[in-house]
């Protein structure tokens, strides 16, 4: 990379550089640490969420509701015996934007090993 001449969109050899690929709905902390959840869960409980990720309630809701709006999770209501429950499961969209994600951290982490000097490590 030769600096600020460069655009911020490619690199040297005109390629994209892998930041530009993040996507914000998915890339948020909290948002990406429900994802991953999801996927390893496979259907995961609201408060298992909550507690896991040190969230209030509140929180928690507000950004399930962006993941679901967004198509990446479906958010299931129901009773265990007379508790109600909150079920999350992740879509095929969401597979695959946490895919996408973790394919462009990848890309980054991979640029990163291989710029860094000594003095880095």
């Amino acid at each position: 990379m030769t600096g600020p001449a460069d655009t911020p969109e490619t690199d040297e050899a005109g390629t994209q550089h892998p930041v530009t690929g993040l996507d914000d709905v998915v890339h948020q902390r909290v948002r990406l640490g429900i994802l991953t959840i999801a996927h390893e869960a496979r259907r995961v409980e609201f408060g298992y969420l909550r507690t896991q990720l040190e969230l209030t309630a509140g929180n928690l809701s507000q950004h399930l509701s962006v993941l679901e709006t967004a198509g990446l999770i479906e958010v299931e209501k129901g009773y265990t015996g007379r508790r109600g429950r909150t079920w999350i499961t992740l879509t095929a969209a969401g597979r695959t934007a946490l895919a996408d994600e973790i394919g462009r951290l990848k890309l980054l982490i991979a640029r990163v090993e291989t710029t860094a000097t000594p003095e880095d490590r």
